[in-house]
Order: structure tokens, then C-alpha cells, then sequence
């Protein structure tokens, strides 16, 4: 149980921000506000009494279920600018959704080390590729079809649910290292977010943790009130990161924010193996 006896306010503070930074970078850059979200929360829950044991469980449920509005809010804000392919939506909709289910119930299984290791090695891969000047290497002329197209959305589904995100973090660089235009990959990764968010989110909310501390409100793993404040804030501000996204410097915001995430998958490998 959370200790009544600490501010309210610091984590009030803590989860509007997640939820702003959050809205904006899945609008942005197309990675997923829960690459924010989900080491801010873990952290404001940690700091709030929560077990650590528990803390990253919830930490990445409750993201997970913040980004079924986001994807909403920033993949009808790409539509409208003609930025989001269609017939990668339909080729990859069942396996990431399959992959997003088998993905929150195998993360509702393991110890929060693991998740942590997960999250932490991903997005230092992910930082890597945003710092370097990667962004007009292809890989392949098309994405491609046949099993491999079925097992990239799937691995994609799978890995993003276990980290609480909405999936742009993979999805994007896959597309674009298969010849997708940047612009189009945001946009078609926002809402594969959605395909990837809904699922993941209804296995979470399923899941017994078991006779263990938890924080209150919760259902199965995911934070009532977390999501209460984190889904509204980045539902309105997901559309400005959409806007944004046509006007500013994506290699000096991709290296920016690669900087961030550097240090953000160094917490969490030292919270997985330290």
C-alpha cells in the first residue's frame, strides 16, 4: 500500500508530465510515449512506497493503457495528412496484434528484473539509432511479405507489450529500413500502436499478480488512477507532436531525444543486473 504519509503532489507533478512528454514524442517522432512514460511512472511509483517488485509491472501496464487513447488522438492527426499506409496497417494487424497479447501475458509472468532488462536493451538499441545519422539506410527496397512479414509485426507486438509501449520504436526503423518514408512510418505507427495498445491492455487487465502489495485502484496490473491522469494530457497534446513532426528538424530531434533514452535504458539495465 502507498504511504499516505508522502506528498501526493510530487507524483501528481511526475504523471502530468509523463503524460505531456508522452502525447508529444508519439506525435513527434512516431517511438511511443510510453518510452517516457514507463520510467517516469516506475520511478514515481517506487519513490510513492510501491514495491519494486511490483512497481515496473504496473509501470508498464498502466503505459500500455495510456496509449490506446494517444494512438487514437495521433493516428486520426496523421490520417488527415495523408501520412499513414494502409496496406501495411492490413498485413500487419493480426500478428502484431497476436504478438501483443502473448506479449502482456508473458510480461505478467516474469520478475520485474526482466522486464526491466527488456526495456533497457531495446531502448539503448533504439537510442543508437537515433543518434547516428542512420536515417537513409534501406535495408530493402519493400517491407517484405511471406513469414518474414508476418514474424517482423509479430516480434514487434510482443516486445512492445512487454515494454509498455506503443510500438513506434520498433515499428518505425523496420519500415523505414524497408524503403516506408519516414513521415508515412510515423503515422502508420501510430496506429499500429492501437492494434498493438488494445490487446496488450486487455491481458494486463486479466492478469492475477497474485497475494502481493499493490497500489490502489488497480486492476490486475494496471493503475486506475494512473491512467486517469496520464491518458487525457497525452490525448490533447499527441496532435501538436502530429503537427510538429512536418515542421522541425527530425535529425537534430532523433539525436536529442537518443541522447535522453541513452540514459533512461541505463537505469534500467542497472535496475535489471545491478
Amino acid at each position: 500500500m502507498i504511504d499516505a504519509t508522502l506528498s501526493w503532489l510530487p507524483m501528481l507533478a511526475a504523471l502530468l508530465a509523463a503524460g505531456a512528454a508522452g502525447g508529444l514524442l508519439a506525435g513527434l517522432l512516431g517511438v511511443g510515449g510510453g518510452i517516457v512514460i514507463v520510467p517516469v511512472l516506475d520511478l514515481a511509483l517506487v519513490a510513492a512506497g510501491v514495491d519494486p517488485a511490483v512497481a515496473m509491472h504496473v509501470a508498464v501496464a498502466t503505459s500500455m493503457a495510456t496509449i490506446v487513447p494517444t494512438s487514437i488522438s495521433s493516428s486520426r492527426s496523421h490520417a488527415k495528412r495523408g501520412s499513414i499506409d494502409f496496406a501495411v496497417v492490413r498485413r500487419w494487424s493480426l500478428p502484431i496484434v497476436i504478438g501483443a497479447l502473448a506479449g502482456s501475458l508473458l510480461a505478467s509472468s516474469v520478475d520485474a528484473r526482466v522486464l526491466a532488462g527488456v526495456f533497457g536493451t531495446v531502448a539503448a538499441l533504439a537510442a543508437l539509432k537515433m543518434v547516428l545519422p542512420l536515417d537513409h539506410v534501406v535495408l530493402r527496397p519493400a517491407i517484405p511479405g511471406g513469414p518474414a512479414g508476418a514474424t517482423i509485426p509479430g516480434a514487434i507486438g510482443a516486445i512492445s507489450a512487454m515494454m509498455g509501449i506503443g510500438g513506434g520504436t520498433l515499428s518505425v526503423p523496420s519500415m523505414t529500413l524497408c524503403g516506408e518514408p519516414v513521415h508515412k512510418a510515423v503515422g502508420t505507427a501510430a496506429l499500429l500502436g492501437l492494434w498493438i495498445s488494445v490487446p496488450a491492455t486487455v491481458g494486463y487487465l486479466l492478469a492475477q499478480p497474485g497475494p502481493t502489495s499493490m497500489p490502489p485502484w488497480t486492476i490486475g496490473w494496471v493503475s486506475l488512477p494512473g491512467f486517469a491522469i496520464i491518458a487525457p494530457v497525452s490525448w490533447l497534446v499527441a496532435p501538436v507532436g502530429a503537427r510538429l513532426a512536418h515542421s522541425l528538424d527530425r535529425r537534430k530531434l532523433s539525436a536529442a531525444f537518443g541522447a535522453f533514452l541513452l540514459l533512461v535504458a541505463a537505469r534500467m539495465l542497472y535496475r535489471a543486473f545491478g
